[in-house]
């Protein structure tokens, strides 16, 4: 069964993954450690877990499993739900894989080590249209080869 979970606290394309989701009528589930609105529709369900340190990234990849769409920037909770199977995606449409992954856990510890020596290193590159376009286009494609899956 293909399902998508988003890891909603700071998820930006919430919105664009329920209309992408109902058209090819297919289950979210939106995972937050506080109530999150979502819409009335059968297909959306939210779980709040509690608040807990990673206890969001714990209930995702426990329920992760192939054809399973992982929404999170997250790029340890995407390696574990890797590791079980699913598909991962950014919400800029960057999707990881089994050959990103370690570079990306690589850079994510690189920066890490430069703030903990005072570098002042800049976050993430702001939100963009071309970042909604290119995740709108993957998750569609996405969903499109794993329902082609035998």
């Amino acid at each position: 069964m293909i399902q998508i979970l988003i890891d909603a606290d700071a998820c930006p394309v919430k919105d664009e993954t329920y209309r992408v989701a109902a058209r090819y009528k297919v289950p979210v589930v939106v995972i937050s450690n506080s109530p999150i609105r979502v819409p009335r529709d059968p297909l959306i369900s939210r779980k709040v877990v509690s608040a807990a340190f990673d206890a969001a990234d714990d209930w995702i990849a426990e329920h992760a499993e192939p054809g399973t769409v992982v929404i999170t920037a997250d790029i340890l909770l995407a390696d574990r739900c890797l590791k079980r199977g699913a598909t991962v995606i950014a919400p800029t449409g960057k999707p990881f894989t089994a050959s990103s992954i370690g570079g990306a856990i690589a850079t994510r510890a690189i920066m890490a080590d430069l703030r903990a020596g005072g570098d002042i290193v800049g976050g993430p590159a702001p939100f963009s249209n071309a970042d909604r376009s290119r995740y709108l286009s993957r998750l569609d494609e996405t969903l499109v080869r794993l329902r082609r899956r035998p």
